[in-house]
């Protein structure tokens, strides 16, 4: 008879994102990410201090007429599936396909890179959709001399306020620069973290509420998935600050003095932004602690119960044991009061006889 093995169920094992490319030549276009695959859509918008205009697209060669535009234009890829799509508008903007692998890799961790004639980013768009759930998506720019060109996966984005702005000729972004519209998309999607941080704050909240009123198993399950979260969030939020310190620095002719004075404040926001995620980051860490402590303080109250009925029934245990043995010749086995005297009764016969005492 074959002999049955035990242990652990067998996990199924995780399909590798990166599989596809190991090996591949440094600079190969090819997506990775969930999304299925789709056309690319793009969105053009130029303007200036008088006019503006939108306009929509989905051939590359509808697109690079925009490459000697005057005006300021924001080029709006939504989609970044079609890796030929990619490839032809690299081609056609004389992009380096470094940057356009990165700009399809969804795996990419932010990062600032300066190229002859243009700069190059990576940030990931973090907002809340109608369930309150934290989305991710995978954003990329270069700023070139006249134009912003963005790719994002999906066409939700946090961009609404800024398109608004630019329509309604609201502040001074009709007024300034392709540099100006790259800072102005940056500080978006930073200021759209301080949301997503509120939703992290009030999910340790309710977490910690629920550690202090009732520590059952699936808090425990809760707190885990809120440590993880936490953490890809930081993986995400935190090397931000680092990448709008470059951009300061830079000496690109790309970036002119009165938009990095603006770049400082999106600097500050990032501190601001770093302090509190490393603050919920420690709090996340310490409701483990504070469930184990619970759970304990539960437990102790249990056995201090346990202790006092123990206290109690253990000497009855053991009388009610030495007088239930069957030896014909026990003492006081035979005796009238006996069962007055083992069970502690008061109301018996003698009481208050002091000559039977």
């Amino acid at each position: 008879m074959a002999k049955r093995k035990i242990g652990l169920p067998k996990r199924k094992k995780k399909v590798s994102r990166v599989h596809g490319k190991v090996g591949t030549a440094p600079g190969t276009v090819s997506y990775l990410g969930t999304k299925e695959k789709g056309d690319s859509v793009v969105y053009v918008t130029t303007y200036d201090a008088e006019n503006v205009s939108s306009k929509e697209y989905n051939r590359v060669e509808d697109i690079l007429k925009y490459r000697k535009e005057t005006k300021t234009s924001w080029v709006n890829v939504v989609g970044i599936t079609d890796e030929h799509f990619i490839e032809d508008l690299g081609a056609g903007f004389s992009l380096n396909n470094l940057l356009l692998e990165d700009a399809v890799n969804t795996d990419q961790r932010p990062k600032i890179d300066e190229y002859d004639g243009y700069i190059f980013g990576v940030f990931k768009m973090l907002y809340l959709n109608e369930n309150d759930e934290i989305v991710p998506e995978h954003t990329a720019m270069v700023l070139m001399e006249n134009m912003v060109l963005v790719f994002q996966e999906v066409k939700e984005d946090v961009f609404g306020g800024v398109r608004n702005r630019i329509e309604a000729k609201s502040g001074r972004i009709r007024t300034r620069g392709a540099d100006y519209l790259f800072f102005a998309l940056l500080d978006a999607i930073i200021d759209n973290y301080f949301l997503v941080l509120e939703q992290v704050n009030h999910r340790i909240e309710i977490t910690e509420d629920e550690v202090y009123a009732d520590p059952k198993p699936i808090v425990a399950q809760h707190i885990q998935q809120l440590k993880k979260e936490v953490l890809k969030i930081r993986r995400w939020i935190f090397p931000v600050k680092e990448l709008v310190s470059r951009l300061i620095d830079s000496e690109s002719p790309l970036i002119k003095h009165d938009t990095k004075l603006f770049l400082r404040d999106a600097l500050d926001h990032s501190l601001e932004i770093n302090e509190s995620l490393q603050i919920y980051r420690e709090m996340s860490m310490s409701l483990m602690e504070m469930y184990m402590s619970n759970m304990s303080n539960k437990m102790n109250e249990v056995m201090k119960v346990l202790t006092i009925m123990a206290s109690i029934f253990i000497p009855l245990t053991f009388i009610a044991g030495i007088y239930g043995m069957n030896f014909e010749h026990m003492p006081e086995l035979h005796y009238q009061y006996g069962y007055y005297i083992v069970s502690g009764r008061n109301d018996h016969p003698f009481c208050g006889d002091d000559d039977l005492l």
